[in-house]
């Protein structure tokens, strides 16, 4: 018999982690009964409707709420669940909370996505802890982090499951082509973009610095940005800097599309610039689909691109070296066109959605 499980993700945004939960939902949907919960202003709600995929909503004002709790716990009776897996830390406590309140008792799984960075041997973290069964790490790194700040008494079963990436649906040339004229790039211009959430922790003002040196450069060069802004203040000061620098002509802020890796295969590179990136993603998605990626030398990107092979690597909060990995790749098509084709096999082997979510049904059905 299929175990029942419950997706969870309470928060309100939209973004790599929170897409994580509506591809692992309709993923896992043949291996168990499952029902999604969401925040009753969840903006992935989008990605639900006018699908035959169960889920309820739930109001969630703050950090922590007994109401929440509670009628988390009557849906958990309700639909008989064996098994919660989490996406957002933030929703521990409720989820912790609406096991002890249930009368089904089911086990708490976490994906950690985010990196941990301060000891967890207080008695509220002690008390939470306590109360889960197993920690998906999206890498190794996180894994390591886990194992340092989490007491070992304490801590629940911790496994590496790197996040798949959906097998994207290749563009032709021609559409390439017409992809791009749409978005006023010319076949001259190598355009650069860099997808995901608009704010301050994921660098584009990088991305900018570097530009201004691509146009001193005299390399014929379109940026955009792909993704919604998580504050209006930081987009203004992101487009105020561009003013600044005169560069409105090449640099384009696109916001969010439902279908990034279409803009991926239309990029000559992807920049993931965020100092200390779990995962990324986007990284992944760019090179499945044969585009190359130039990200941060820290975290999550090291355990992905291997240098000058399947992509590239610039220091941290360096727009100089950016710059030059961007330089680098426009001078030289043979590697741009080496890394492509490296980075497609390295996706296939080691970062295939169908790869990593068997992994993930088996960890669930392994903890019940």
């Amino acid at each position: 018999m299929p175990k029942n499980l419950m997706e969870l993700c309470l928060s309100p945004d939209l973004g790599g982690l929170e897409l994580y939960m509506v591809r692992a939902a309709k993923a896992l949907d043949d291996d168990f009964n499952l029902i999604s919960v969401l925040n009753d202003k969840a903006k992935i709600e989008q990605y639900y409707e006018n699908t035959s995929f169960k889920y309820e909503k739930i109001t969630r004002k703050r950090s922590f709420s007994f109401f929440t709790a509670r009628k988390l716990a009557e849906i958990i009776d309700e639909n008989a669940i064996d098994v919660i897996h989490m996406h957002w830390t933030k929703d521990i406590p409720i989820a912790v909370m609406a096991k002890l309140l249930s009368k089904k008792k089911p086990k708490l799984v976490q994906t950690r996505n985010m990196n941990m960075t301060r000891f967890k041997d207080d008695f509220y973290h002690r008390f939470l802890y306590k109360n889960m069964d197993m920690m998906l790490a999206v890498s190794y790194k996180v894994k390591e982090q886990i194992q340092k700040f989490i007491p070992e008494e304490i801590r629940p079963k911790v496994e590496v499951l790197y996040m798949g990436s959906d097998k994207a649906e290749l563009l032709s040339d021609e559409e390439v082509k017409a992809y791009r004229k749409d978005l006023g790039v010319t076949e001259d211009d190598f355009l650069v973009g860099m997808v995901g959430r608009v704010e301050e922790s994921k660098g584009q003002y990088l991305l900018i610095e570097a530009a201004e040196k691509i146009k001193d450069a005299s390399i014929p060069a379109k940026v955009f940005f792909v993704g919604h802004a998580m504050k209006a203040s930081y987009l203004d000061e992101l487009k105020q800097m561009v003013r600044d620098k005169g560069l409105e002509k090449m640099i384009v802020f696109h916001g969010f599309t439902k279908k990034p890796q279409d803009f991926m295969q239309a990029s000559d590179a992807i920049v993931l610039a965020t100092e200390c990136e779990t995962f990324g993603l986007v990284v992944i998605e760019a090179m499945q689909v044969g585009t190359p990626a130039i990200a941060t030398n820290q975290c999550g990107p090291l355990e992905m691109i291997e240098y000058e092979k399947s992509g590239l690597l610039f220091e941290k909060n360096s727009s100089d070296d950016l710059f030059r990995q961007i330089e680098k790749l426009y001078n030289n098509p043979a590697l741009q066109k080496d890394i492509s084709k490296a980075g497609q096999v390295r996706v296939e082997e080691m970062f295939s959605n169908e790869k990593q979510f068997k992994k993930l049904s088996a960890f669930l059905n392994e903890i019940v």
